[in-house]
């Protein structure tokens, strides 16, 4: 079958797409992003989390199939544009994360970009202020990571919340 989707802003159409086919797979061999990680395919971990209509959603999880005439947004897509002629850059979260040195070997690291992004998003784009961390490490609980204590990741959310409310004018 044929799937036609928005991928970060883009409309993507994939032949040859079978019924089982998940749209982690499609994403990362088919359309070439590999941003998006396959590390359980169980929707356990995580690492594959995407945008799916404006909700976060473990890719490994949504047969592609069900794609057709929605909206993808990866961790590629959370990058912003550069000026005229400029290549994209890292968004803020993302900065955040390495400048807080909350990559380690990197598997989770997209999941975990993504799930900051849609709670900061949920709170400081909603005016509700910077999460507190409790609700930090709730809105992460569904991505694992083997690598870390999970203090450097918090304090990377913690940080591109802050400037997100700074942005907005908010007291943080």
């Amino acid at each position: 079958m044929r799937v036609t989707f928005t991928v970060n802003g883009e409309k993507a159409s994939v032949d040859d797409v079978w019924a089982g086919e998940s749209l982690l797979y499609v994403l990362r061999e088919r359309l070439g992003l590999p941003g998006s990680k396959n590390a359980c395919e169980q929707g356990e971990c995580g690492s594959c989390t995407v945008y799916l209509d404006g909700v976060t959603a473990c890719s490994c999880m949504v047969a592609a199939g069900q794609c057709e005439g929605r909206d993808v947004r990866t961790v590629e897509g959370l990058a912003e544009e550069g000026g005229e002629g400029a290549e994209r850059r890292l968004g803020a979260v993302q900065e955040a994360f390495v400048e807080m040195g909350a990559v380690q070997c990197g598997f989770c690291t997209p999941g975990l970009v993504v799930q900051t992004d849609d709670l900061i998003a949920r709170t400081v784009g909603a005016g509700r202020g910077v999460p507190a961390e409790a609700e930090i490490r709730e809105a992460l609980a569904g991505n694992l990571c083997r690598c870390t204590g999970y203090e450097k990741i918090i304090d990377a959310v913690r940080v591109a919340a802050e400037r997100e409310a700074a942005k907005a004018g908010e007291a943080v």
